[in-house]
């Protein structure tokens, strides 16, 4: 407890240095709550943005299956002749 008396003991002494601790807390707090704030905003906004590529996603993939379903329907001499050739990734 000495320990901590000693190195507060000459800060407590200045007004000055007290004045200025005061407004540099204040200052770090509101600082913090509008990062806080930020931090918020953007973790909603990943949100929405996932929720919109696995939209996009779920909607390529049926789009390639109504694709792969007309191709299926083609007669086999046309289907040969317009086929793409098959993709590697998905």
């Amino acid at each position: 407890q000495k320990a901590a008396n000693l190195t507060i003991g000459p800060v407590m002494s200045n007004p000055t240095q007290i004045g200025q601790l005061i407004e540099r807390m204040e200052r770090l707090l509101l600082r913090y709550e509008e990062l806080q704030r930020t931090n918020a905003l953007l973790a909603d906004q990943v949100t929405v943005l996932t929720h919109e590529r696995d939209s996009l996603k779920s909607r390529l993939s049926a789009a390639r299956s109504r694709v792969d379903a007309l191709l299926e329907r083609l007669p086999e001499s046309i289907a040969h002749a317009t086929k793409p050739p098959m993709e590697t990734e998905r």
